[in-house]
Order: C-alpha cells, then sequence, then structure tokens
C-alpha cells in the first residue's frame, strides 16, 4: 500500500481528504473497471476509487497533479 498526500486536499460531504491511500491492483480490480462500458478515462477512475477504497466522487475532484500522483503510483505497481 502506497499513501499519496494530496497538494491539494478535497472536502467531500463535509470531510476533507488530505490523502489517499493507494492499494496494490488485482486482476478483479482490472475487470470491475471495466464493467459498464465507460471510456478509458471514467474506467481508471472506477479503478482508483476502488484501489483507494472511495467514492469516484472523490477521485473525480482531485486536483490533476494530485490525480498524476494517484497515476505514477498505480504504474509503479505494474513494472
Amino acid at each position: 500500500m502506497e499513501t499519496v498526500k494530496l497538494k491539494h486536499p478535497v472536502t467531500i460531504g463535509g470531510e476533507e481528504i488530505l490523502e489517499l491511500n493507494l492499494r496494490r491492483p488485482r486482476v478483479r480490480d482490472q475487470l470491475a473497471a471495466e464493467k459498464g462500458g465507460a471510456n478509458n478515462a471514467e474506467k481508471e477512475v472506477r479503478l482508483f476509487a476502488n484501489l483507494c477504497e472511495v467514492a469516484p466522487a472523490v477521485i473525480e475532484e482531485l486536483d490533476l497533479a494530485d490525480y498524476r500522483a494517484i497515476q505514477e503510483v498505480y504504474s509503479g505497481f505494474l513494472s
């Protein structure tokens, strides 16, 4: 598990989120993200929400710099 400290925290439902914990992905996570026929960006948001155990709305509210940090951690898991 990797922790990403957000440079730009988000507030969802009155709760301020300062960091996200991203767990290592499994095949079932990829399969779950693929369901629903959404475009690639929406699939990635669902995947990251699942790995961070938060609602997709949290990922959607991230600053792009923080989203990029999540992408980098995820990429590191794959290498």
